[in-house]
């Protein structure tokens, strides 16, 4: 597969149905997951997310059947079992369109990753939507300095985000992450649900750039997977082999759901 296959409403794109987001622009939400064998970890939260948004934004709301019908759909005719899914929801309010795009699977590499943080926040941050420029923006910039990625962050250094992750702290207690409007990503809802069955404390609690040095390690989530956190600007982290175990191992035990 060289090129993303893509369906609107079920049918393969086309110059007509392809309108649909063209003319919506930047107006709509999606989710992103990773599908291997048909499966997929945490499809209720990804079909939660869909609904709960597509009520938020258009009104009506979006049956989690028709969007694993669709996905099924789409998985076929590409020919795919594994792959880098995403479903999209775009206007109008009365009868909201869904695109599903099929790609190759992505896993996030183990390597420990380097940040920079930036002054940005997402508007609607609790919502997946579209039109991410600054993300994309602060995100080249990061690249641009041999970074992996930009840390989001609001008056005062307030830490909220990645660009396209979450973030989470370890102070040698508890898994903190930072309490800031933010998106709730599927990965870590999973492994901040799950952290207190493995033995280890979670909270969320405001964290500032400024309070870096009262941490030990750091880790981001996102749909491709987990990493480790070496450096948040000029603040370097060691790699927490115990921590990164368990949040690896709760992780990898997450059952994976047909889609």
């Amino acid at each position: 597969m060289t090129t993303p296959y893509v369906e609107i409403n079920g049918r393969p794109a086309d110059a007509e149905n392809l309108r649909i987001p063209a003319l919506t622009g930047a107006y709509g939400h999606f989710t992103a997951m990773q599908v291997r064998g048909g499966r997929v970890r945490g499809l209720a939260l990804h079909l939660a997310r869909l609904d709960a948004a597509t009520r938020e934004l258009f009104g009506p709301g979006l049956d989690g059947e028709r969007v694993r019908a669709l996905v099924r759909q789409a998985l076929k005719a590409a020919g795919a079992e594994d792959a880098a899914t995403r479903v999209y929801v775009y206007g109008p309010d009365e009868d909201p369109a869904v695109m599903v795009t099929v790609r190759p699977p992505l896993d996030m590499s183990p390597e420990p990753q380097r940040l920079l943080s930036v002054p940005y926040e997402r508007p609607v941050a609790h919502v997946k939507h579209l039109g991410g420029f600054g993300q994309a923006y602060f995100g080249r910039v990061a690249a641009r300095g041999g970074c992996d990625e930009a840390l989001l962050t609001g008056p005062g250094g307030e830490i909220a985000e990645g660009a396209i992750t979450n973030i989470a702290f370890w102070d040698g207690r508890s898994v903190v992450w930072p309490d800031r409007a933010a998106l709730l990503g599927t990965t870590m809802a999973l492994v901040e649900s799950r952290l207190p069955q493995y033995g280890t404390a979670t909270v969320r609690r405001p964290v500032a750039l400024g309070d870096l040095g009262a941490y030990r390690a750091a880790f981001v989530t996102n749909s491709q997977g987990i990493a480790p956190v070496a450096r948040i600007d000029d603040t370097a982290f060691a790699v927490d082999a115990e921590l990164m175990k368990t949040v690896w191992r709760l992780y990898t035990e997450v059952p994976w759901d047909t889609i």
